[in-house]
């Protein structure tokens, strides 16, 4: 059984499945899947998708040059079945499969060696630019925390750190009303509802009022 590779994206074709264009000249051209088919019609390049793999290769994400790649190249060579040789070669394509996948493993992680490195720098460098934008603190938020850290015996700029991600985390707080405050929570199923909660002593205490006048209002009707 031969598996050829899509003409445009590189992944497996198996047979009976994708399909399979012939030109005029005899030329045939075997595709995955029907995305990789009309990217082809309308004469894409794929070594400008980033889903393909010519552009993996020669962005220098995958392997190009390793001796396991050879195996998998096309030989027309026909060979008299003989059961022992297809025995050894379902043996070695798995033991060839498995050095793939190692040699694959370690050259992913030398491509991400020191990826880390270069976000925190990238991140640091961001911060730099536009330290402007950063929330700040006020002068007298800043000498009350001088105070408090002078008697406490701790570091100021802790504080301030600190003080920092409370303002930020009050500022992720929606609130719909006065007294109400809006919550987005998901469902078991995948979904997403809002839910509005009131808040004690804001709402409440105005309904209570309302229902005493009405009762105050029934009490002169009767008189």
């Amino acid at each position: 059984m031969r598996i050829d590779p899509c003409f445009f994206c590189g992944r497996p074709a198996w047979p009976s499945k994708g399909i399979t264009f012939m030109r005029n000249d005899g030329k045939s051209f075997r595709f995955c899947r029907s995305k990789c088919h009309k990217n082809f019609k309308m004469k894409r390049n794929p070594r400008k998708l980033k889903w393909t793999k010519a552009y993996r290769k020669n962005a220098g994400k995958e392997m190009v040059v390793d001796s396991t790649l050879q195996f998998a190249a096309r030989r027309n060579v026909p060979t008299r079945y003989n059961r022992e040789l297809v025995q050894k070669t379902l043996k070695a394509m798995e033991r060839i499969s498995e050095i793939r996948a190692r040699r694959e493993r370690v050259f992913y992680k030398k491509r991400m060696a020191g990826k880390k490195a270069r976000e925190l720098a990238t991140a640091r460098k961001l911060v730099a630019n536009n330290e402007h934008l950063l929330p700040r603190l006020r002068g007298s938020e800043k000498r009350r925390l001088a105070e408090l850290a002078a008697e406490q015996g701790v570091d100021v700029a802790e504080l301030e750190e600190s003080e920092l991600a409370k303002q930020r985390a009050g500022k992720n707080k929606t609130k719909a009303f006065g007294g109400e405050t809006r919550k987005i929570r998901v469902r078991t199923d995948g979904g997403v509802e809002e839910i509005t909660e009131r808040m004690e002593g804001h709402m409440g205490g105005g309904d209570d009022d309302d229902d005493d006048n009405d009762d105050d209002d029934d009490d002169m009707d009767t008189d």
